[in-house]
């Protein structure tokens, strides 16, 4: 399979493995994680001999949210680039979702912000209970507009508003209470379980699974909620408090926000 610079595709017939592989930087995302996460799962879905998709992650962490980098050069970039970027992400987080064989994340360690929002659109989720989740813009004058879209279906508007709001971390067992992970595994456990979980699903109807998955995108009105997402990210991305959260970030200071004014 092609070898890619962020990640790893592997093939274990009915299985495809995407791993996240930077783990010296916590496996945080930037474009280029971006694009390949999305050609994978492209490659996934087109490959007969594939019925479920495992995403994991190499190392202590599953995903850190955006790298350094990545960060700032969005405090940089124009309106436009960011509504683009912001689309990019929306896009991979719509293919996960939508894809039309089962994709089971397994999470061990920290998944903050955009890397919770990967765990969030997968259709099932595992997690060790060392596992950490929170979606955590509020703290750097973000909006988490992209993976809100999803996660209110999730947890229910009421709890996502405070996740969203708090921008606070949760252990395993609290995700698993409110909805977003499945199950809680022991770290010994957890590939096991995983594989387990994806034979029970290639065992089904390849047709069904697809059909139910297309349908619940139906029904959810996606691109409509999603295309109002990315500009609310890309407006964001603009304002002076997310840049002062990116600068108090990368400084580690606590921010000087500006207010409503």
């Amino acid at each position: 399979m092609k070898a890619f610079q962020t990640i790893r595709l592997e093939a274990e017939p009915p299985l495809i493995l995407i791993t996240l592989n930077r783990p010296d930087k916590r496996n945080a995302l930037n474009p280029q994680m971006i694009a390949e996460l999305s050609e994978a799962f492209a490659a996934a879905e087109a490959d007969a001999k594939c019925r479920v998709v495992l995403l994991r992650a190499e190392g202590k962490a599953f995903c850190a949210g955006m790298d350094l980098e990545a960060l700032q050069q969005i405090a940089g970039q124009s309106y436009e680039k960011n509504l683009e970027d912001s689309r990019q992400l929306a896009q991979l987080f719509q293919r996960i979702c939508t894809l039309v064989k089962p994709v089971i994340a397994v999470v061990e360690g920290p998944a903050i912000a955009g890397g919770c929002g990967l765990a969030t659109v997968c259709d099932i989720t595992l997690a060790t209970p060392e596992a950490k989740f929170g979606y955590t813009e509020a703290k750097i004058g973000f909006v988490a507009g992209i993976v809100a879209v999803f996660l209110i279906g999730m947890v229910g508007e009421k709890r996502a508003r405070e996740l969203l709001l708090s921008g606070r971390l949760m252990d395993a067992a609290e995700a698993k209470q409110i909805g977003l992970v499945n199950e809680v595994v022991p770290s010994d456990g957890i590939a096991t379980r995983a594989k387990q979980i994806a034979a029970e699903l290639a065992a089904n109807s390849p047709q069904s699974i697809a059909a139910n998955k297309r349908f619940l995108a139906d029904i959810s009105g996606l691109d409509a909620a999603l295309e109002k997402a990315c500009i609310a990210n890309a407006t964001a991305r603009q304002s002076e408090d997310f840049k002062e959260g990116v600068r108090a970030f990368l400084e580690k200071r606590p921010p000087r926000w500006t207010g409503l004014a």
